[in-house]
């Protein structure tokens, strides 16, 4: 259907960036890890047909609105074996390893992908890609606001659900109920937040949807509903990496940098400042190649990052009024700071979200730190943690936008 500007929809506007203000009701981050070019993916172990999920969604008609709450892990059961998750705000995602993909959570606005726009919050639905259609990969962090993206065998990506920015690259802001192919090929990589996106196809990295702090990279504020290029990337062969957050966007590359673009005002960029955002890549100073990234935040007054490096160091900067930089204070960090995990533990996946941030060990256990006023620490309780705090154990692959997380599992 085609949308019109009308009261009703500019209301709904004032209520979604409200909403992401609220330190209960956070919104969008990103984490992905390097794809199989660089490294395999930890989320192509075999795993279960069940995924662990906590935390709550929100969007879809009334974002103020919290939407079905668990405050510790409860288990999802899916029809075959799980190779990847992924979430958005208002949605959760399991591919499986023959291709397809469920979905379930708010469905408002098309986002479970299924043709309908009814919620389900206990059973999966399919989404209906066409026929002979097979997905490859998720963003496993993170989908764009009440929005969908994966990217099949053929290295084409698809998307459906709100595209209310236009962060399809369609040319519109047309909502789409069921996937729809966008105009890319040779994917390799995509990420969303909020109401922008970014693909990594045919040797460039393009990004489109809204655009007023600089997150799409071009060099400019002005929003764009088809593809622009980003600026200071080079081609695509280094880059091998992307994630996004609510006004922010990054790219890690093939030679170990990371470089970042978009809001600032908490020193979200990692460079030592809060100054003004920058419409370009800019390169964080960190002291060793970074392996994964993982990039948080909801609004342009927040955001954070977390950076794992190739000598096993996790380190954070942004925004930490949670807690969840996990340093053990609240203070705000405008350049990389190493944070040091509980004694005996080595991270080899993490993620952040709005305002909380996870890690999986090395023998599989999840731990959680940060905000936790949505159910979103997993602890039975809705109160945060300023220190990690085991939530699981057994886990394969993690993702978490907002205030839901969702976790895939060893086979049995």
């Amino acid at each position: 259907m085609n949308r019109t500007t009308s009261t009703q929809s500019t209301k709904r506007w004032i209520a979604r960036w409200a909403a992401a203000g609220l330190s209960a009701t956070i919104l969008l981050l990103a984490f992905q890890e390097i794809p199989a070019a660089a490294q395999p993916r930890a989320a192509h172990v075999p795993s279960s047909r069940t995924v662990w999920h906590w935390g709550t969604f929100f969007g879809g008609t009334s974002t103020f609105t919290p939407e079905d709450m668990t405050t510790s892990p409860a288990p999802v059961s899916l029809p075959g074996p799980v190779a990847e998750v992924a979430t958005s705000n208002s949605s959760q995602y399991a591919l499986l390893t023959n291709g397809s993909v469920y979905a379930w959570g708010l469905g408002n606005a098309g986002q479970l992908g299924d043709g309908a726009t009814a919620n389900s919050f206990t059973k999966p639905v399919r989404v209906r890609f066409p026929a002979g259609v097979k997905i490859a990969s998720l963003p496993v962090n993170v989908m764009p606001f009440d929005t969908g993206l994966a990217v099949d065998t053929k290295g084409q990506v698809w998307g459906w659900g709100d595209n209310q920015g236009g962060e399809l690259c369609l040319g519109n802001r047309q909502q789409h109920l069921t996937p729809v192919r966008l105009p890319f090929s040779h994917v390799t990589a995509v990420a969303g937040a909020f109401d922008h996106a970014l693909y990594d196809a045919s040797g460039q990295v393009w990004a489109c949807g809204l655009n007023s702090l600089g997150e799409l990279g071009d060099g400019s504020t002005k929003s764009s509903s088809v593809r622009v290029r980003v600026k200071g990337l080079g081609p695509a062969a280094h880059v091998v990496f992307l994630v996004a957050a609510f006004a922010n966007s990054g790219a890690l590359l093939a030679d170990g940098k990371y470089r970042d673009w978009g809001t600032n005002g908490k020193g979200q960029l990692g460079i030592g400042t809060q100054n003004k955002p920058s419409d370009v890549p800019v390169t964080v100073p960190l002291p060793a190649k970074v392996r994964q990234v993982s990039q948080g935040g909801s609004v342009p007054g927040n955001g954070q990052t977390l950076a794992l490096l190739t000598n096993g160091r996790l380190y954070a900067w942004g925004d930490n009024k949670n807690g969840q930089l996990g340093d053990g204070t609240t203070a705000t960090q405008s350049s990389p700071k190493l944070i040091t995990p509980p004694s005996g533990v080595t991270y080899r996946t993490m993620a952040t979200s709005g305002g909380t941030s996870y890690g999986i060990s090395t023998t599989g256990a999840v731990y959680a730190w940060g905000g936790g006023g949505e159910g979103q620490i997993g602890n039975g309780t809705t109160t945060g943690s300023l220190t990690p705090v085991k939530v699981g154990s057994g886990a394969t692959g993690i993702s978490a936008t907002a205030d839901d997380v969702l976790v895939a599992v060893t086979g049995s």
